[in-house]
């Protein structure tokens, strides 16, 4: 059962709490570099227990349960302790950007019970491209504000100077930006699975 794939998935969710305490001091620059690299990691690991387990056939049950949970439980992590440090803060709209985010985790915990209600009709319900997209999206944005972190250090707290960040910030503001494109995949990707759900609803 604890295959290579299983305990990569694994090494995955153990090693969250971690990438949440070397975020949680925001002026901390090394410990956002060092939260970078581990976020890195744990996306190559993301990519290889999927890998390893189709090219070898150890897909197994325990693995289909735990990844999809692994990468839910990192990106809202991510996103909660990056909100309460204020790294979800702007330019223009300052602390409005924290709408993505809260659209991000809405439709990851509303497609979860989606999929939970439609398991015992033994309904599958398949990942499309475009939601793929979106998770690809979502990973490189959280990645974005956590190397602007790094490099940068935590961004304005007034709208005034936030505003200011467009040359100095530009790795946040790549972060934030492209946060709001996996906010608006994830309304996309949603609609589409509630769709398929509403026809297997009385």
């Amino acid at each position: 059962m604890l295959s290579l794939p299983n305990i990569l998935t694994l090494s995955r969710i153990v090693t969250i709490p971690l990438l949440a305490a070397l975020l949680w001091w925001p002026d901390w620059k090394l410990g956002y570099a060092l939260a970078f690299v581990l976020y890195s990691l744990m996306g190559i690991t993301d990519y290889f227990d999927g890998y390893l387990a189709r090219s070898s056939g150890a897909v197994s049950k325990l693995g289909i349960f735990l990844d999809p949970i692994a990468d839910k439980i990192m990106v809202a992590a991510v996103i909660l302790v990056l909100t309460a440090q204020g790294y979800l803060r702007g330019p223009y709209v300052g602390d409005l950007h924290v709408i993505a985010g809260l659209i991000i985790l809405m439709r990851e915990i509303a497609v979860s019970g989606l999929r939970e209600f439609l398991a015992g009709l033994q309904v599958s319900v398949p990942v499309t491209r475009l939601a793929k997209w979106k998770t690809t999206l979502q990973l490189l944005a959280l990645g974005a504000l956590i190397f602007g972190g790094a490099v940068h250090g935590p961004p304005p707290e007034s709208i005034v100077e936030a505003n200011r960040m467009v040359t100095e910030h530009w790795i946040h503001l790549v972060g934030l930006a492209s946060l709001w494109g996996a906010a608006i995949l994830t309304l996309i990707t949603g609609w589409d699975y509630l769709r398929v759900g509403l026809k297997h609803m009385d």
